[in-house]
C-alpha cells in the first residue's frame, strides 16, 4: 500500500473577508509528482506556502510522514522549496549556494565538496562550481537553485511556477530535466502551476483547483478525458461544451440530434452537458456525418489545422490533420467513446468537488 507522504486535513485560510481554501482535504503520496493546477487566485500557492511552512492556516492540520507538523517553521520541515525568482545569493558563487544549507547544518567540508559535485552531476553543470549566479542564464540559474534544494537530500520538493520565467525551449527543456530529477532520486514533488500543457506533462497526479476548492484529482489522462465539470474542461485544453439532454442510456440528444454515446445511469431526458474535445471530431463527406455543417474559419497551427464549422446553430472548434477550405460543406462525425457527458450543477457550489485517488 502507497505511504501518504503529506496529508491535509480541512485545511482552511482566509486573508480578512476573503476566503483562499476551504476545508481543504489532500494528500500525495511517496515518490510522486503531484501538481497543484489552476487560474491566478484559485489558492495553489497559498496550499503550497502552508506545506511549507511559510503560512499557517486558520484550520486544518498538515501531517508529514504521519506527524503533524501545522506549526513547525520551514526550517524545521524536512522539505525544501524552490521559488520562480530562484532566490540565489548573488555574493557567493555557485558552490557556496549549493553549500549554503549544508554549511548551516556544520557538514564536514569534505562532505559539502562532494554533495556540490554530485548536485551540479545532476542538473547538468559541472564544472560551474566558481560561476557567478548573475554570469549565468535564466534556466541555469533556476537547475543551480534546484541543485541548492535537492543537496539538502528532502523527502519532498515544492515547486512554485519555477519555470514561469523562462522562454518557451527552456522550460521544455526543464520540464525533462525535473521529470529526470524526480525519477532518479525517489523525491516526491509538489508542484504549482497555471500551465495546463505543462501539468499535463510532467505530473503523475493533478490537482485543479478554481475558488479555494479542489474541482478534480486524477491523472493527466483522467483530467483531460474525463473532466468531472465544465470548470475542468473548459481549463484544461479545449473543449466544445454544449448544452444537452440524456435521451436514455447511451443515447444523448446534442442540438436536436441524437449521439451515441457510451454513459449510462443519468436518467431519461435528463438536461446535461456535453464535452467534445476539438480532435475527437471528425470532419467527413455531408452524407456520412450525424450532422452537417459548413467551415467558416480555419487557422493552420503546424501540427493541424483549427478549424470553425456552423452546424445545428452552433460553431464546433475542430482540429484536423485534413485540410477542409472555409465555405467547405462537411459532415460531424465523433465516435461514441469521445462524447463526455457530465451532469449540469443545480448551482454554482456544486461545481466544486472533494476527491482523492
Amino acid at each position: 500500500m502507497a505511504n501518504k507522504l503529506i496529508d491535509l486535513v480541512n485545511i482552511s485560510k482566509s486573508y480578512g473577508n476573503q476566503v483562499i481554501l476551504d476545508d481543504m482535504n489532500l494528500y500525495c503520496n511517496e515518490n510522486k509528482f503531484l501538481t497543484l493546477l489552476g487560474p491566478s487566485g484559485c489558492g495553489k500557492t497559498t496550499t503550497l506556502r502552508i506545506i511549507g511552512g511559510f503560512e499557517t492556516p486558520d484550520k486544518g492540520q498538515v501531517i508529514f510522514n504521519g506527524k503533524d507538523i501545522t506549526h513547525f517553521p520551514p526550517n524545521q520541515r524536512p522539505l525544501n522549496t524552490v521559488f520562480q525568482k530562484y532566490a540565489l545569493f548573488m555574493h557567493m558563487t555557485v558552490a557556496e549556494n549549493i553549500a549554503f544549507g549544508l554549511t548551516i547544518k556544520k557538514k564536514s567540508k569534505q562532505y559539502i565538496k562532494d554533495k556540490i559535485k554530485y548536485a551540479l552531476k545532476l542538473v547538468n553543470l559541472e564544472d560551474y562550481e566558481n560561476r557567478w549566479p548573475d554570469s549565468l542564464s535564466g534556466g541555469q540559474q533556476q537547475r543551480i537553485a534546484i541543485a541548492r534544494a535537492i543537496v539538502n537530500e528532502p523527502k519532498l520538493l515544492l515547486l512554485d511556477e519555477p519555470l514561469g520565467a523562462l522562454d518557451l525551449k527552456l522550460r521544455q527543456d526543464m520540464q525533462y530535466e525535473l521529470i529526470r530529477l524526480k525519477n532518479e532520486l525517489g523525491i516526491t514533488f509538489v508542484y504549482v502551476t497555471h500551465d495546463q500543457e505543462e501539468a499535463l506533462t510532467m505530473s503523475d497526479t493533478i490537482v485543479v483547483m478554481n475558488q479555494g476548492y479542489i474541482q478534480q484529482i486524477g491523472t493527466p489522462e483522467d483530467i483531460y478525458n474525463e473532466p468531472v465539470n465544465a470548470f475542468v474542461a473548459d481549463f484544461i485544453g479545449e473543449s466544445n461544451i454544449i448544452p444537452a439532454t440524456m435521451v436514455e442510456d447511451k443515447l444523448v440528444n446534442i442540438l436536436g440530434t441524437n449521439f451515441q454515446c457510451v454513459d449510462v445511469g443519468f436518467g431519461r431526458n435528463k438536461p446535461v452537458d456535453v464535452v467534445i474535445r476539438p480532435e475527437d471530431i471528425d470532419l467527413v463527406a455531408p452524407e456520412k456525418g450525424i450532422i452537417k455543417g459548413r467551415v467558416t474559419s480555419l487557422i493552420f497551427k503546424g501540427v493541424h489545422y483549427e478549424m470553425e464549422v456552423m452546424a445545428n446553430g452552433r460553431e464546433w472548434l475542430v482540429h484536423s490533420t485534413d485540410l477542409c477550405p472555409v465555405g467547405c460543406e462537411v459532415g460531424i462525425w465523433v465516435d461514441p467513446f469521445d462524447i463526455q457527458i457530465m451532469n449540469k450543477p443545480e448551482s454554482e457550489d456544486e461545481e466544486a468537488v472533494e476527491i482523492n485517488e
